[in-house]
């Protein structure tokens, strides 16, 4: 399967891939390499988001997307909450490369505020939750305008996760699949 690989420059995102650094909620890097990739029919949806953001100030923060299968086995094995993680049985439309974490930078490059933090495995971080103040709720009404807008669903758990609406029928890709292996 060809993915593209999604790059700053020719995108006009901040890539920060989380796995690819210990900053996650494994404590350990995931990721050897924090190469940011995606099915082209998701690269395609994350231009007309881009473009929109855009419009109205906002950057996009990309914390993770194409996600090997082997990656998803480890985020499995340290934390098997299938409320925030797919079951890699099934497989996770990260695997298939049409699913993308991210957040919203304002003019100043700093993220918006949104109630909690990328992978905060709580309540407080699911779509419409009322008990994070006003601001951040507003922010992720923004972020989820954008992206429904631009055709993608998203996760009901996790504000932070927008996928393709036939996420299952892409296949699974593997880490020696791609042109230039993240593991």
């Amino acid at each position: 399967m060809e993915l593209i690989e999604i790059t700053p420059s020719e995108y006009d995102v901040d890539v920060a891939l989380s796995y690819a650094t210990p900053q996650n909620f494994t404590a350990a890097s995931v990721y050897r390499q924090a190469i940011c990739y995606l099915h082209p029919a998701a690269a395609e949806k994350l231009q007309d988001v881009v473009k929109s953001a855009r419009a109205m100030g906002y950057k996009l923060r990309i914390y993770d997307a194409f996600r090997p299968s082997e990656a998803q086995w480890i985020l499995w094995n340290h934390t098997p909450d299938p409320d925030f993680l797919a079951d890699p049985r099934r497989g996770s439309p990260h695997s298939r490369g049409v699913a993308i974490d991210l957040t919203l930078l304002g003019a100043d490059g700093m993220p918006l505020e949104m109630g909690t933090d990328f992978d905060a495995f709580t309540p407080l971080s699911h779509h419409g939750n009322i008990g994070i103040p006003e601001e951040a709720q507003r922010n992720r009404l923004i972020l989820l305008g954008l992206m429904t807008l631009a055709g993608w669903d998203f996760y009901r758990n996790e504000w932070w996760h927008y996928q393709l609406f036939n996420s299952r029928d892409y296949p699974l890709v593997s880490d020696s699949q791609l042109p230039k292996p993240m593991l």
